[in-house]
């Protein structure tokens, strides 16, 4: 298999599929793939980066077991738990970040989905951000339904984020609480009621390397935009604490098959970024353009000037905030 060849095809109009042969990409000289991957995104979506940054709307106490997150009410692992916050609190970060230079500004909560007082609270607080600061708005609030992403939609929100987590195959051996078929209900929801989808997954839990092309090929299928690829980070009291760390070479072989199954969307780095050497820099040569910004849900991540200044002498473009079409 030439791989250079096979990029330049992608970046000519092919698309590769579950007809295609695709162990070439778990195979395959990594330098070359990671080169060639680099290639697509160059040509395909040029050199701006998106960063995206998150607030922890409301954590922890959650129903749902699925079993890398701390934020379960199953696990042990003592996260902080609060109610939803305040909209001055969330109005407050949204302006920081936008300050800093974000491109993107998301409400993350726990829980199966968001409703009642704590939603419409989160309403009030996109209507305010949008009326105030120039920051595109983002929703991570679970497993919500279509009359609640019409009013996400309407308030500002431009993106909502529901994120596979896994391969079709591998997803009941991390959460038995929702199903493959809810995410995929609620990603196909998100589209109708007008909002573009952020979906990716998590790497490391133990899934195989064709679980990890399985749903690569998914989020094609789906059309999502924006694609978080997370690390694992194997926190303790959670019942994966004891996955051992993933080592560089695979994250960066992970990235550069995103980006040849997906090649003009976001390859979005997020979770378990510490885990890269350098900020992340090789991955930004192996296909990925975009970047979880920050601190994370309970983990931490780059600051917004770190990412900006490692970019920078990468030769990227940070996108300034534009409206919502």
């Amino acid at each position: 298999m030439n791989i250079r060849q096979t990029a330049k095809d992608i970046v000519n109009g092919k698309r590769l599929s579950k007809h295609d042969e695709l162990n070439f990409l778990i195979t395959c000289d990594l330098h070359e793939l990671c080169s060639a991957a680099d290639y697509i995104r160059q040509e395909l979506c040029g050199d701006s980066v998106n960063l995206c940054t998150i607030i922890n709307g409301k954590s922890g106490a959650c129903s749902e077991n699925c079993r890398f997150c701390t934020q379960s009410a199953s696990s042990h692992s003592g996260c902080t738990v609060h109610n939803f916050l305040s909209t001055s609190e969330i109005c407050a970060e949204a302006a920081l970040n936008e300050q800093e230079g974000a491109h993107r500004f998301s409400i993350v909560t726990s829980g199966r989905a968001l409703s009642g007082k704590d939603f419409e609270q989160s309403l009030e607080a996109y209507r305010q951000i949008r009326l105030n600061h120039n920051i595109n708005l983002c929703a991570s609030m679970g497993l919500v339904t279509f009359e609640q992403l019409v009013k996400l939609h309407e308030a500002g929100v431009t993106t909502y984020h529901c994120n596979l987590e896994a391969s079709e195959r591998f997803f009941p051996s991390i959460c038995t609480t929702h199903t493959f078929a809810d995410k995929i209900r609620t990603i196909q929801a998100a589209q109708k009621a007008g909002l573009a989808v952020c979906s990716g997954g998590i790497i490391g839990m133990g899934e195989t390397w064709q679980d990890r092309i399985d749903m690569a090929l998914t989020l094609a299928n789906l059309n999502v935009v924006s694609i978080p690829v997370n690390i694992l980070t194997a926190i303790s009291g959670t019942p994966l604490q004891n996955r051992p760390p993933l080592q560089e070479v695979e994250i960066l072989r992970t990235v550069a098959i995103f980006r040849f199954i997906n090649p003009a969307k976001d390859i979005r780095l997020a979770g378990g970024r510490r885990l890269l050497n350098n900020n992340g820099r090789a991955a930004f040569l192996s296909g990925a353009n975009a970047a979880i910004t920050g601190n994370y849900l309970t983990t931490a991540g780059y600051t917004i000037a770190q990412d900006r200044v490692m970019l920078s002498a990468l030769g990227r473009r940070i996108e300034e905030y534009k409206p919502a079409q």
